[in-house]
């Protein structure tokens, strides 16, 4: 029996007077991969943004509603936002090495965490690039600058970084829209493997892809969930016209 991992509840979110989200209310299951679909501006990226307080960072930013993980609402003021967002790890559509080592940009969660020994950051680093499935390609380029690597290893690192700090939910903002199809597949392939410990919620526009990887699926349009269902209904037989026609390429 899969458990809740995520919910939220009435979740509206304001940027100034503009209001990009409304009433969003949705279970996300633990060790799945829920896939958040929708054109362009339809809120799929901001909500994204409230599960680990990104939007936070942006100013005249408004949000009523709850937004809960394992129970504990995360906007709470107790709630310590470093912890949360090392539990809730984010990548990006635009792979963000830091200009620094492939070995530095994976040790670098874990030592500002206060792990300091060369030989546990070694198991660190080689681990969880094993686990990102880039250990054959960068064991011999560990201290070269990881900007030198193609995007979509650039990519791979990212994720394990984010692996680093072993966190319980990855989030995904299209990771591999900017990615060539091979590199797509070595993406895709490492959500398959990554969802037996993790949470993945992705964002993708990529209908292909949302169909291959995801176990559930929230179609989003102007702000709200139009449809939330498991992925393989809501591609064969959508319940609402707007996702019929949106999935068939009639809008979006």
């Amino acid at each position: 029996m899969n458990e809740e991992k995520i919910v939220t509840k009435n979740l509206s979110l304001y940027y100034g007077t503009n209001q990009a989200l409304k009433n969003v209310s949705i279970d996300i299951t633990e060790k799945k991969i829920t896939a958040l679909i929708g054109p362009s501006g339809c809120g799929k990226s901001t909500f994204l943004r409230t599960l680990n307080r990104l939007n936070d960072t942006i100013d005249h930013v408004k949000l009523e509603g709850e937004v809960r993980i394992d129970g504990i609402d995360i906007y709470d003021k107790r709630v310590d936002v470093v912890s949360l967002r090392r539990r809730v790890g984010m990548i990006f559509q635009k792979s963000n090495p830091f200009p620094k080592s492939v070995y530095e940009n994976i040790a670098y969660g874990p030592r500002i965490n206060g792990i300091t020994s060369r030989k546990e950051l070694d198991v660190i680093v080689e681990s969880n690039c094993i686990r990102a499935a880039i250990w054959d390609e960068v064991k011999d380029r560990l201290n070269e600058s990881a900007t030198g690597l193609s995007g979509g290893q650039q990519q791979r690192v990212c994720i394990a970084r984010a692996l680093a700090v072993d966190p319980e939910i990855l989030l995904m903002d299209e990771p591999a829209s900017a990615l060539d199809p091979i590199s797509t597949a070595k993406i895709e392939e490492l959500m398959f493997d990554l969802k037996k410990n993790l949470t993945i919620v992705i964002v993708t526009h990529n209908m292909q892809q949302a169909a291959r990887v995801s176990d559930k699926c929230a179609f989003f349009l102007l702000g709200e969930i139009i449809e939330y269902n498991k992925t393989s209904s809501m591609f064969t037989t959508p319940e609402k016209t707007e996702t019929q026609n949106y999935i068939s390429g009639r809008f979006g």
